[in-house]
């Protein structure tokens, strides 16, 4: 069922104008459950998975609600990591880009605290940090806590797990009473439960039903794309599959407009639908891709809602979607009426998290392919222009140009001569421009999982060693490698998970073939070492101590 607009959740103007610019159409199902309560000033639960919208959800409403002629801190938002403080922050300065001389500040540990102290002596209005750290603030004097308006728990079941309970109770404890307070959590368990019922007031539960999802049909890959890299990594995939329909989604109307002109400027027959369509446009648009005048449509969720063509043979996922269920919407229009059908999906940086929530929803493995290479293209388009000459020569289809021929036999040149430039001539003619990406040099295609070259693990661009640890590093050696079936992302799920390495502190990780080198801060070591002593990983015993090479 759709959503009401943004319009009519009562966002004040700013907030809508920047909304609008930023390309959204539609709230989410929790931004649309969420906004009206908090912005009438209630306590609530949002029980929401990673990738959800969420952040929206809160960040929205508690913007309303600051008075930035006051520049004082005014919502305090707590998150369990560093990278999801900075990510939070990223958001609140995106969706508050229209609100004058807005302030908002990220904090967490593991950065110098002299810089975060000259930043709150500045003046926020805003603070989005780790418990630890805000605490610390807290108990120096740096952050006075006397004027927030809104507090919000984001991810509240993962702070109590990571053991932030005590630091959570005494800085609810000092906020005041007169407070609005937002959990928003994707599970709901006992420890959530006790600090609704110590810190909330009269609190309101949402909860988002979900549906059963089935998309076992569909064959399902996924390639790490960096953003600039996208429309080649379109184009070099449209050209290799050569469906005849495709459908390609955006999250935005702006993405929309954008992946649209750089298909048409590389001569593929593309349209668009959006929400800014008009019906009669809409239905033009639909009329011509049923009739493969227009081969690659590309939409948003909305807009391409009620959409019902059998012969769409792939859909891609230019942009991951925020909720689960709209993945799964997306991918089902193609598949239909006993048809074999195929969805790719393009995901970089933080996107491999929502990308891994799906995985969970849908409970089926999306697999990553390889980027491919402009060689590949290359060889494709030659191998279904020698099959088009095959099929019109086989057909007896090409009279009517004897006398051409014979003009060039007669001037001396060969069959063979004359029918290499005319190859030449019909590839130049139907070959699309391509360029060199990143991807194409990079290990991996770009996975920030599978790499065995020496760069850090960096769970997304705003988690660079130098501004998430800053501390000394030590090498540790695991006895498994990549002949065992072991990757990066298997390893650094395992040591953050059960490795006692704090988020978002892993190194440098090494694959080899029969060992594995990587970096934790020296502070983890001995507790890595312990806690890690009996554990398997894929079911494999290994040994893992300091590395002994310099």
């Amino acid at each position: 069922m759709d959503t009401m607009p943004f319009t009519e959740l009562g966002l004040p103007a700013p907030l809508l104008e920047a909304i609008e610019e930023l390309g959204y159409e539609r709230p989410s199902a929790i931004q649309a459950m969420a906004i009206p309560v908090a912005l009438a000033g209630h306590d609530l639960v949002g029980l929401s998975q990673t990738g959800s919208g969420k952040t929206a959800a809160f960040v929205l409403p508690a913007l309303s609600k600051i008075d930035i002629n006051r520049r004082k801190p005014q919502v305090l938002i707590l998150c369990p990591t560093r990278e999801l403080a900075i990510q939070v922050c990223e958001d609140v300065h995106r969706l508050g880009s229209k609100l004058p001389k807005l302030h908002a500040v990220p904090v967490y540990g593991g950065a110098p605290i002299g810089r975060q102290f000259r930043a709150l002596e500045d003046g926020a209005h805003l603070i989005v940090g780790t418990p630890g750290r805000l605490l610390d603030h807290m108990r120096r004097g740096s952050f006075n806590p006397s004027e927030i308006k809104v507090t919000i728990l984001d991810e509240a079941d993962r702070m109590l797990d990571m053991g932030f309970r005590e630091e959570m109770e005494e800085m609810l404890a000092q906020l005041p009473e007169s407070r609005q307070t937002m959990f928003f959590s994707a599970t709901m368990n006992r420890g959530v439960e006790g600090l609704i019922k110590r810190f909330g007031k009269n609190v309101q539960m949402l909860q988002i039903e979900r549906k059963a999802l089935t998309v076992e049909s569909v064959e399902q890959r996924h390639y790490e794309v960096r953003e600039r890299s996208k429309v080649e990594v379109l184009c070099r995939l449209l050209d290799l599959e050569d469906p005849r329909l495709a459908i390609v989604f955006c999250n935005t109307k702006k993405a929309v407009d954008e992946c649209t002109e750089a298909l048409l400027a590389r001569g593929y027959p593309a349209d668009r639908l959006h929400g800014d369509v008009t019906q009669q446009m809409r239905e033009r648009v639909l009329q011509r891709f049923r009739e493969g005048k227009v081969e690659v449509l590309v939409a948003t969720d909305v807009a391409a809602r009620g959409i019902d063509i059998e012969e769409i043979d792939i859909v891609f996922n230019y942009d991951v979607p925020q909720d689960p269920e709209d993945y799964v919407h997306r991918i089902g229009r193609t598949g239909r009426a006993g048809r074999s059908g195929r969805a790719i999906t393009f995901v970089f940086g933080r996107d491999l998290y929502r990308l891994q929530n799906i995985e969970r929803t849908i409970r089926q493995k999306i697999t990553r392919h390889r980027v491919p290479s402009q060689e590949e293209v290359e060889d494709r388009r030659a191998d279904s222009l020698y099959d088009s000459v095959r099929d019109r020569l086989e057909a007896g289809s090409f009279q009517g140009h004897e006398t051409h021929i014979e003009r060039l036999l007669d001037q001396g040149h060969t069959a063979t001569d004359i029918a290499g430039a005319l190859f030449t001539l019909l590839r130049e003619a139907t070959s699309t421009k391509g360029q060199s990406i990143a991807e194409d040099t990079t290990p991996g295609a770009g996975s920030k999982f599978d790499r065995s070259d020496s760069q850090p693990h960096r769970p997304d661009r705003s988690a660079e060693r130098s501004s998430s640890y800053a501390g000394e590093m030590a090498k540790l050696f695991i006895n498994l490698g990549k002949t065992h079936g072991i990757n990066a992302k298997d390893l650094v799920g395992m040591l953050y998970r059960e490795g006692s390495v704090p988020d978002g502190t892993l190194g440098h990780i090494k694959l080899f073939p029969r060992h594995t080198i990587v970096e934790v801060p020296e502070e983890c070591v001995e507790k890595t070492l312990r806690a890690l002593a009996k554990a398997k990983l894929r079911g494999k015993p290994f040994r893992i101590n300091r590395d002994k090479q310099p």
